[in-house]
C-alpha cells in the first residue's frame, strides 16, 4: 500500500498562537511529505508492499532501518495531526480520565510524567501515552520509533524533533510541551483510540 500524505484536518493557522502556520507548513508540507516520498521509494522491492502501515512499521524494525524510519515517522505524523485541534486541551472524556487516574495516579501526575518524558528525550524523538499489557503508561522513544515496536498501542504522541517547535519556541522545548498538552490535545481522538485498544 503506497504511503500518502494526508491533508491537515484544520487550516494551517488554526492552531495559533500555540503552533504557527509557518511551523505546520514546514512540518506537514516538507517533513511529513519527505517521509512519504522516501518511504515509498524504500517500500518498493522490500517485500512489504501489500502490508498495512502498522505491519510495515513492526516488520521493518531492526531489519530495514531506512524503511522503518520513514514508515515509523509517517505513522506517527498521520496521528500527530489528529492528536491536535483548535481549542484543544482541557477536560478529557470520562472513560479516558478514569483510566488515567486508575493507572497513573491522577491527571496532574500523568501531565507531569508526559511533559518530563518529552523534555527528557535526548535529541529527536517522541513522548507517548500508550496501552501496554492492558494498562496505560507513559513512554518515550528516539527518532521515529513508536510504542508499536515495543508491544504497546499508542494513544497520544508528541513530536519533540526540533522542526516541531523551533520556529515558535526556539530551544524552549518544555514550553512547547506545555502548550501542546494544555491547549492543543484532541482528547476525543485519544479517547477513540483508547476505546479501540
Amino acid at each position: 500500500m503506497p504511503f500518502e500524505l494526508p491533508d491537515l484536518p484544520y487550516a494551517y493557522d488554526a492552531l495559533g498562537p500555540y503552533m504557527s502556520a509557518e511551523t505546520l507548513e514546514f512540518h506537514h508540507d516538507k517533513h511529513h511529505a519527505a517521509y512519504v516520498t522516501n518511504g515509498n521509494k524504500l517500500l518498493a522491492g522490500s517485500g512489504l508492499e501489500d502490508k498495512s502501515l502498522e505491519e510495515i512499521v513492526k516488520e521493518s524494525y531492526g531489519k530495514n532501518a531506512g524503511l522503518f524510519n520513514n514508515a515509523g515517522q509517517h505513522f506517527n505524523h498521520i496521528h500527530f495531526w489528529k492528536w491536535m485541534k483548535p481549542n484543544g486541551g482541557g477536560a478529557m472524556p470520562g472513560e479516558l480520565e478514569k483510566a488515567i487516574v486508575a493507572d497513573l495516579g491522577s491527571v496532574e501526575k500523568f501531565r507531569e510524567e508526559f511533559l518530563a518524558a518529552g523534555a527528557g528525550q535526548f535529541g529527536s524523538g517522541w513522548a507517548w501515552l500508550a496501552v501496554k499489557d492492558g494498562k496505560l503508561s507513559v513512554m518515550k522513544t528516539p527518532n521515529g520509533e513508536n510504542p508499536l515496536v515495543h508491544g504497546a498501542t499508542p494513544l497520544l504522541g508528541v513530536d519533540v524533533w526540533e522542526h516541531s517547535y523551533y520556529i515558535d519556541y526556539r530551544n524552549a522545548r518544555p514550553k512547547y510541551l506545555e502548550a501542546f498538552f494544555d491547549n492543543l490535545v484532541n482528547w476525543d481522538y485519544v479517547a477513540e483510540l483508547y476505546s479501540k485498544a
